[in-house]
């Protein structure tokens, strides 16, 4: 067993006689990016790749594509650093701590910290990459601020990393490969059957919602695309004689800040870890009332859409609607309004040249057609969906506990190698 020494650090404890334990500054060149100013189409959809944090998640390993990209001018214009291949990529905002390796060279914004090593050939990157992944919680730690919480340059740049020799980095993350990559096939097999859940889940809704739970009843074509075949004594109507555009504002901005998200619908920001800007005042932001629907203008294509259960305000790019009636259990309406066949309606009916920028406004939302059960069915439909959609609930939970317990393993497992508490 070889000798071990103090590292001096608490989180990594004692460490191997002959590593060191270095800043990061001493080992890399740390670079902010940066964001062009606004309203310049010519800084943007050029050949340099862009990236911000919302581009990768705590488990990716390699990042080369984000989801805008810059023209040189637009590099330019705001002085930012083109970080070569082979350079850690570090998130400074939530979720503060993810980090991926650049397999081409690309810029970043505001958001990022990029390590570009100084020493190449003596400084195993990936070695720094499986480091920098399980100090997430002491990068946490460090972060500061009021409106989002971000660790500085100055912090990162000193936080202190254990540091073998070069033969011994590549030895550990050749070791490491091979093992979280069988870890990763694992996690990858039950998140694979939590998605076939979650499909699963999804077409029950879209079934119940569309065709209603009595499979003997009449059916009828409903004239719409995107609706088929609906039961012959439901009603059709287009969202203009059912809802109406609401826009009313906060005069002062106390009511609580709600997002909206194709994944969760309608929740306060208080409750979701985001990396947004958030505004120094919310005055002027539109009210969104219990039972209002609530639409992320520039993602309904992807289906950013529900009824709220939340007395707050909304962004003012977005758009509330209110029920002109009560045609509509609010219940039932928020399943509608989510499944994938009229997700893919207001796909087609987005104005936009490109994904990024496409929109659904007001006018083609409230022209778009609804099916409109009588309400006492409704009542029965939610009641039916709640159910089914419990058990199913039930079983991701159970196989997300197992995803959960193979990352505590694999972070676990990575811990004990590169601070040399196990040794390849």
């Amino acid at each position: 067993m070889r000798e071990m020494k103090d590292s001096g650090v608490q989180w990594i404890g004692s460490v191997p006689a002959c590593w060191n334990m270095v800043p990061t500054k001493h080992l890399f060149q740390v670079v902010s990016g940066a964001t062009p100013q606004a309203g310049h189409d010519e800084y943007w959809d050029g050949d340099i790749i862009w990236i911000t944090p919302a581009d990768f998640k705590t488990d990716d390993r390699d990042i080369s594509k984000g989801k805008r990209t810059l023209t040189q001018q637009g590099v330019n214009s705001c002085s930012t650093t083109l970080v070569p291949a082979g350079s850690l990529i570090f998130s400074k905002r939530a979720p503060i701590g993810a980090v991926v390796v650049s397999s081409v060279d690309l810029c970043t914004n505001q958001g990022c910290l990029s390590s570009i090593p100084y020493k190449p050939e003596l400084t195993c990157v990936r070695y720094f990459y499986y480091v920098m992944a399980v100090a997430t919680e002491q990068y946490e730690l460090l972060g500061s601020g009021t409106t989002f919480k971000e660790i500085s340059a100055t912090n990162f740049s000193n936080f202190v990393l254990p540091v073998p020799v070069y033969e011994e980095q590549q030895q550990i993350v050749a070791y490491l490969d091979t093992k979280c990559s069988q870890v990763d096939t694992l996690i990858a097999n039950v998140q694979a059957q939590i998605e076939k859940l979650k499909a699963y889940k999804q077409s029950v809704i879209t079934e119940v919602v569309t065709r209603g739970i009595d499979p003997s009843v009449p059916m009828k074509d409903s004239g719409g695309e995107w609706m088929g075949y609906i039961p012959a004594h439901w009603s059709i109507a287009r969202g203009k004689y059912l809802f109406k555009e609401s826009d009313l504002r906060s005069a002062d901005g106390s009511e609580e800040l709600l997002t909206v998200s194709q994944y969760t619908g309608i929740t306060p920001r208080s409750q979701k870890n985001v990396n947004m800007f958030e505004a120094l005042s919310l005055a002027g932001y539109k009210i969104c009332k219990i039972g209002d629907i609530a639409a992320n203008t520039m993602w309904m294509w992807a289906g950013a859409i529900g009824v709220s259960q939340y007395q707050g305000v909304i962004s003012p790019s977005y758009n509330v609607y209110r029920q002109i009636g009560t045609a509509y259990h609010s219940k039932y309406l928020d399943y509608l309004l989510r499944i994938p066949p009229l997700v893919q309606c207001y796909e087609s009916q987005s104005t936009g040249i490109r994904a990024s920028r496409l929109r659904l406004y007001p006018q083609q939302f409230l022209n778009i057609r609804f099916p409109v059960p009588p309400y006492v069915e409704q009542e029965a439909m939610v009641l039916v969906l709640e159910k089914r959609c419990e058990k199913v609930d039930q079983l991701i939970t159970i196989k997300q506990a197992k995803i959960d317990k193979l990352n505590e393993y694999k972070r676990s497992l990575i811990y004990e190698y590169v601070t040399g508490k196990k040794e390849v």
